[in-house]
């Protein structure tokens, strides 16, 4: 019977699909190396045409796609990732909380110049992260560290084991996050499937489950959140939401947009009219609970981060932090124009001078959603988070690919469909390791060209279709 039912709707076709994709996912997993890229552009555009055809022929079945999304992602549980050297910083930072060591105090160059080996593999995982990584302070926040401490716990002395041990965490996250974004697009009367786009994403489990890149873990606190305050449990909420933080600090610019969420009149079941002098008190404990809400996002956050404060913390982490907007440079977009300009003008590269004003005009753009949009439902709330985060990844001097994840899986409970084709051109910025694997050490700006043409093409497309929709 339970067979039966599980393969309804399971047609031939389908089952081809996801032979096909075990044997790529294989390839991608055990047999590609970072510098392969005829084989890494082909398995990947091959895997996101099949991708989209499973999910297209079986989006009512959702517990084949559930299953087929567990399948895809076990695949990887043996596999060192190779595309991304991160995760030997997660292992060197668990090793060092296990040790004793306050992570944020120190790197791991301070160690090994000085001939010292604070923790088991020192040498071979300091070799893993490269010298870029270990000449700086850690920028995770603590429950990122948690879950490399339990890779330390779990995985022993052993590279491979501690590995197995954080993409586990990963998986467990990503099937939180379709267990809540089922629930919220159920609650928000939009097609359960389309979590699906995420889930099954081919650019979310290489990313995330091949490379171990815990924004997974974030976005599933995120999506928890939503679902929580879409339901009114907006206490729970903010302590979840305080969790997504401490993964990554990413949520920390949706704070603003939840200022009219909040404002907005409160509606109680057994009423069916509102005086003006309820009305006027509502709005005014609403003003409360936003205020309390961010009150207990802080504190939370506080009381995390609490572990590990000291007074060259904040310093630490602080400088960390802000070499993202100021001394790195990778896969940008309008920055690259600005850069260019700068050129022209000045005859050097002006990050120091760009990269302080860009996280200003996000500021501004944010504060401008906040406070001129509409925001009062959970759909015009994640929109707005939406074209928050895009924003900011369209002005950052760094995206990583592992970045788009965000916007991905805010786009599930929008109509708009270019983070998806993003999560398809992001692996062209992969490319660019063609010229930073060689001696010049520079990006084939062609390539990144190409990736944000047809990403700004698809969302102005989007965007002006809306607006003669609305029109």
């Amino acid at each position: 019977m339970l067979y039966n039912t599980f393969f309804l709707k399971l047609r031939k076709p389908s089952i081809l699909l996801v032979l096909a994709c075990i044997l790529f996912y294989y390839s991608f997993a055990y047999n590609l190396v970072r510098t392969d890229y005829i084989k890494l552009i082909t398995l990947y555009v091959a895997l996101f045409i099949l991708f989209y055809k499973l999910v297209s022929i079986n989006k009512n079945n959702f517990k084949f796609l559930a299953w087929t999304a567990f399948i895809f992602r076990a695949i990887f549980i043996l596999a060192i990732p190779n595309l991304s050297q991160d995760f030997y910083r997660f292992i060197w930072d668990g090793r060092m909380i296990l040790e004793g060591f306050n992570p944020y105090l120190y790197t791991p160059e301070s160690f090994l110049t000085n001939n010292e080996l604070p923790v088991h593999q020192a040498e071979a995982l300091y070799a893993g992260m490269g010298t870029l990584n270990g000449s700086h302070f850690t920028n995770y926040p603590p429950i990122n560290q948690l879950c490399f401490v339990i890779a330390g716990i779990f995985g022993g002395k052993s590279i491979l084991g501690a590995a197995m041990a954080l993409r586990l965490l990963i998986i467990a996250a990503d099937f939180g996050t379709l267990y809540f974004g089922k629930k919220l697009l159920e609650k928000l009367k939009l097609p359960v499937q389309n979590i699906f786009w995420y889930i099954l994403n081919p650019f979310i489990i290489i990313e995330l489950t091949g490379n171990l890149h815990f924004e997974g873990v974030m976005i599933f606190f995120l999506v928890w959140s939503l679902y929580l305050l879409h339901i009114g449990k907006w206490k729970q909420a903010a302590v979840v939401f305080a969790c997504s933080i401490s993964v990554k600090l990413i949520p920390l610019l949706f704070l603003p947009l939840l200022f009219k969420y909040f404002r907005k009149p409160m509606v109680l079941s057994s009423e069916t009219e509102k005086s003006s002098e309820d009305t006027g008190a509502s709005t005014a404990l609403s003003m409360t609970r936003l205020i309390t809400f961010y009150s207990i996002v802080g504190f939370t956050t506080l009381l995390l981060f609490l572990p590990f404060y000291s007074s060259e913390f904040i310093n630490n982490y602080a400088q960390t932090v802000g070499l993202w907007f100021q001394n790195f440079e990778f896969n940008a977009s309008i920055y690259y124009i600005a850069r260019e300009i700068g050129y022209w003008f000045r005859g050097y590269n002006e990050i120091a001078i760009i990269g302080k004003t860009l996280p200003i005009l996000v500021l501004l753009f944010v504060l401008y959603l906040a406070f001129f949009k509409k925001n009062t439902s959970t759909k015009q709330l994640i929109q707005s988070m939406l074209f928050a985060f895009a924003f900011y990844l369209f002005l950052s001097t760094t995206i990583h690919p592992w970045y788009v994840a965000t916007l991905l899986i805010l786009s599930v409970f929008t109509t708009y469909k270019f983070p998806l084709v993003w999560s398809f051109a992001i692996i062209l910025s992969y490319l660019a390791y063609i010229q930073i694997d060689k001696a010049d050490k520079s990006e084939n700006l062609y390539i990144i060209a190409l990736e944000y043409l047809i990403v700004f093409s698809v969302f102005l497309y989007e965007l002006i279709k809306r607006k003669s929709i609305e029109n």
